[in-house]
């Protein structure tokens, strides 16, 4: 992390804060976490009550849309979290698969990003 200042770090994980902020108020929105595991499950509004076969429908239709969004939003998740880490162990800023730096422009772009933009 040496191409990247304190200062770039700071404004780094405050973005990267500030998108976590967002993303688990979305899942929260469209999907619930499940038991133990902590992952995000899509959901429908009605929390599972008894429907007439109109709103079943409906439900329907909102499940399918609400599950590819909720895996999306978790998938997400899991990036900005795995950003966080690598800060902590000094590895954030470092292409995961080339091992070069990537450039600052990039991270301020996509805080999460684990790769440069070859290895993309």
């Amino acid at each position: 992390m040496k191409h990247i200042t304190e200062e770039q770090l700071e404004e780094l994980r405050g973005a990267l804060g500030a998108e976590r902020d967002a993303v688990e108020e979305e899942l929260a929105t469209y999907g619930r976490v499940q038991n133990d595991t902590g992952d995000w499950q899509g959901s429908t509004s009605s929390g599972g009550q008894e429907a007439d076969p109109n709103d079943a429908a409906d439900q329907i239709e909102e499940l399918v849309v609400n599950v590819p969004l909720v895996e999306e939003l978790e998938k997400r998740h899991r990036d900005i979290v795995a950003a966080f880490e690598r800060m902590e162990d000094g590895t954030y800023g470092i292409c995961e698969v080339g091992e070069e730096e990537i450039p600052f422009d990039r991270l301020e772009a996509n805080p999460a990003a684990a790769t440069c933009i070859k290895h993309a």
